[in-house]
């Protein structure tokens, strides 16, 4: 079996007959290779059928969030060129109204069922060839246009290639081998990382359990029916599980691969969550630009241990993959020494070949021959790199550098807190001030003297938040991060600085 939802079951030979009869029908349809077509659905299992056909086709993959809204939507769909859109039919205004600006729409193909106006992926592709249609590609066609997280202003579209592609699971592979009939479970969105996974799994011939949205419930009680083996989670994911009242309740022995990425992850939580599933966690390090495996912290390395130089690892990213060059790197251009703080740069066959129609932001990120990440960080003697902050979040306040993640580690550790961003506020006298934002956990009852008290004991005055705010809920991203830039933009309206 290669994909299931729990009520359809789909197997490898209907899987690639599917996938040949789209390609058949793109091409039917006017869509050429090297033209671009969209994906904007929820999980389903019926998508990866239509991911597949694109790439047969020729064409080149253009994951939409479907959490997007309208104006993102546009935006992704217009300014990578879009042609022609595979939706869920709970999408289909918006992206009809998305694409109502598109000069060249082809089509739009609703993956799950036919609506008035979209016809239902089954019927439109029936009646094609089911074998015979991949386009010959060489190993520097871009064959996914991939948007960046959209955390510090508009996406753009990063440009992957099939060696990018190869890069990625060579990394992933050669240091998280799979075990014979892997089971995944898409709890994560498939058009981002949750979808590269589902990839791999079908490289080893294993079944990918889609799951329409993330319920931590839903997770659990799946892990054990389908004794799942590899699922990928955000830190927020796992926050969610670990306080999931039937956590106890289900046998989550079958796992053998956690990996998680997309956000720093409270070492405590991790902790947490090491006891509570076992030594499955694994930290993946990347970026749209540079996809998922710069750097890898495996699952030996996730095994709480009495050596506090070997424990602190867990605050790492992890070292470089066999394929892919790490370093740290000042502003002109000289690669740091470990210890020292700089810019995390990458070099290697898994970065971009650049950003689609913008050669001028794909220049400022290649320079000095290195992709630069506008990711702040350091390695230690032994090639593990920790991730301090993003370069717009550093929090300058009287004249030093102030790094929001160091502190938010410390207010995860309340166990009343179930996330947390820190950012920098205006501050008429140092500039900038420190200013907690808190997530409680449910039903936990947290105050700001707690908070500060907290800080205070383990960083010392300067780096205590000056004011703590509590929020039933942070701003996210439609992959789950938060967007420290939504938050800042409530305290720096009609100020100078750039959110």
């Amino acid at each position: 079996m290669c994909l299931t939802d729990g009520e359809t079951a789909l197997t490898y030979a209907e899987v690639a007959a599917s996938s040949h009869r789209i390609a058949a029908a793109l091409a039917d349809a006017g869509v050429t290779p090297g033209d671009v077509v969209a994906t904007v659905s929820p999980n389903h299992v019926r998508y990866l059928e239509a991911v597949l056909g694109i790439v047969r086709a020729g064409a080149v993959w253009l994951p939409v969030n479907a959490r997007y809204g309208a104006d993102e939507m546009a935006h992704a769909l217009r300014s990578n060129d879009a042609c022609f859109v595979f939706t869920h039919s709970a999408h289909l205004d918006a992206v009809r109204t998305a694409c109502g600006t598109l000069p060249d729409m082809r089509g739009i193909v609703c993956i799950d069922t036919a609506v008035p106006g979209a016809p239902g992926l089954a019927d439109w592709s029936r009646g094609y060839p089911h074998t015979g249609i991949d386009v010959p590609q060489g190993p520097d066609t871009v064959v996914a246009i991939r948007s960046t997280g959209g955390t510090t202003g508009p996406s753009k579209g990063v440009m992957i290639s099939n060696r990018n592609y190869e890069t990625l699971f060579a990394c992933l592979f050669s240091t998280l081998p799979f075990p014979a009939g892997p089971v995944h479970l898409a709890a994560a969105p498939l058009s981002h990382a949750a979808g590269t996974m589902a990839l791999a799994t079908m490289i080893h011939g294993g079944r990918t359990r889609v799951m329409p949205r993330f319920t931590p419930g839903d997770v659990l009680r799946l892990i054990e029916e389908e004794r799942v083996t590899h699922i990928f989670l955000t830190p927020t994911m796992i926050y969610m599980l670990l306080n999931d009242p039937e956590i106890g309740a289900h046998d989550c022995s079958s796992l053998h691969t956690v990996i998680y990425s997309g956000a720093p992850m409270s070492v405590d939580k991790l902790t947490q969550a090491i006891a509570r599933f076992g030594p499955v966690f694994a930290q993946a390090f990347g970026q749209a630009e540079a996809p998922f495996f710069c750097t890898i912290l495996p699952q030996s390395e996730h095994v709480p241990l009495d050596d506090p130089a070997v424990a602190r690892r867990l605050k790492s990213c992890g070292q470089s993959t066999p394929f892919v060059r790490v370093e740290i790197m000042d502003p002109e251009g000289r690669l740091l020494p470990p210890g020292e703080r700089g810019e995390i740069v990458v070099k290697g066959d898994l970065v971009m070949k650049g950003y689609y129609n913008n050669p001028e932001a794909t220049e400022k990120a290649g320079r000095f021959g290195w992709h630069h990440t506008g990711d702040i960080g350091y390695k230690d003697e032994d090639g593990y790199l920790y991730l301090v902050d993003r370069e717009r979040d550093v929090i300058i306040s009287g004249g030093f550098n102030i790094f929001p993640t160091e502190i938010e580690q410390v207010i995860w550790s309340h166990p009343g807190v179930q996330d947390c961003a820190v950012i920098g506020v205006p501050d008429d006298i140092w500039g900038e001030a420190v200013k907690a934002v808190v997530q409680p956990r449910p039903g936990a009852t947290l105050s700001e003297a707690e908070i500060t008290a907290l800080c205070r004991e383990r960083l010392g005055g300067m780096k205590t938040p000056k004011s703590v705010e509590f929020w039933p809920d942070l701003p996210r991203s439609p992959v789950g991060k938060v967007l420290k830039r939504d938050i800042r933009s409530r305290f720096w309206k009609d100020r100078d600085r750039a959110v």
